[in-house]
């Protein structure tokens, strides 16, 4: 081993250290609590989670809810990024920094603020009463459409930025080639654009998806204890219950989501890319 490859490892040393005993010993501590009983190693806190229909609905709705906001803003992501892509440099400036600064703004903030839009007596029942849409005010908050619509606004700078990166990439000369060939809008985007950004949705997919499993502060907040998701039952197990075995389960579902959803965007991107 050389002298400098040395010196390397021990100014590394600390650090690794530092993260082993603080965030590492931590984690597996929590972690090996979902397979161990005090008879041994066992399987059985998995199976008792799956059968309790609590659990399980909990663990439905936390995967669709993702899967949810994950596709809209995909959807949403993909026309904000070629707008923003199509605008002038200067314009292209304001509106990125218009993207990012909801970024800037704590999470707990910004969720509160949609307790004043999605109120009773909030902006947007006060809007639809006034047009006459509705004769009363309709019943948002402490539902899944307000997790939803949290999540969203949460998580959708994440899935538009790396788009953006990912069409600033992309040579500019084929869409208008494509559109000189014939090819209709919808073609472009499945065979061109799609293609082209793929690994942009994959990284915007995955912030998106793992965000939305693991966010606590919005279901929290706007979803209460009438819509749980993983994250704010992990929470009541540990702190309501103490209850760690439940706790390791859930916090081992979560990992494994957020892995195979990687995992998967990563191989669906190469099989399209590959074709």
């Amino acid at each position: 081993m050389t002298n400098t490859r040395r010196a390397g490892l021990m100014l590394v040393a600390p650090a690794t250290l530092f993260i082993a005993i603080g965030f590492l010993l931590p984690v597996f501590v929590l972690l090996s609590g979902a397979f161990r009983l005090e008879s041994g190693w066992t399987l059985s806190n998995f199976t008792d989670f799956f059968a309790d229909p609590l659990y399980r609905e909990v663990f439905f709705r936390t995967f669709r809810l993702g899967l949810t906001v994950t596709a809209v803003a995909a959807l949403l992501g993909y026309a904000t990024a070629l707008a923003i892509n199509d605008a002038n440099p200067r314009s292209k400036g304001r509106l990125v920094a218009l993207l990012v600064l909801p970024l800037m703004i704590s999470p707990v903030a910004r969720t509160y603020a949609w307790l004043v839009i999605l109120g009773r007596t909030g902006f947007l029942n006060v809007a639809l009463t006034s047009v006459g849409l509705t004769d009363e005010p309709l019943r948002i908050l402490f539902t899944e459409w307000a997790v939803f619509i949290g999540l969203l606004q949460l998580f959708f700078p994440l899935m538009v930025l790396p788009l953006i990166s990912s069409l600033e990439n992309m040579p500019r000369d084929v869409i208008p080639a494509a559109r000189v060939l014939g090819a209709s809008w919808l073609a472009i985007f499945w065979r061109i654009i799609l293609p082209l950004t793929r690994e942009g949705l994959v990284v915007g997919g995955t912030l998106t998806f793992v965000g939305s499993l693991t966010a606590y502060v919005t279901p929290a907040i706007l979803g209460g204890s009438k819509v749980l998701m993983l994250e704010t039952l992990l929470y009541q197990r540990v702190s309501v219950a103490n209850d760690y075995a439940s706790a390791g389960v859930i916090a081992v579902i979560l990992i494994a989501m957020s892995v195979a959803t990687n995992v998967m965007l990563k191989r669906l991107a190469t099989a399209r890319g590959g074709r």
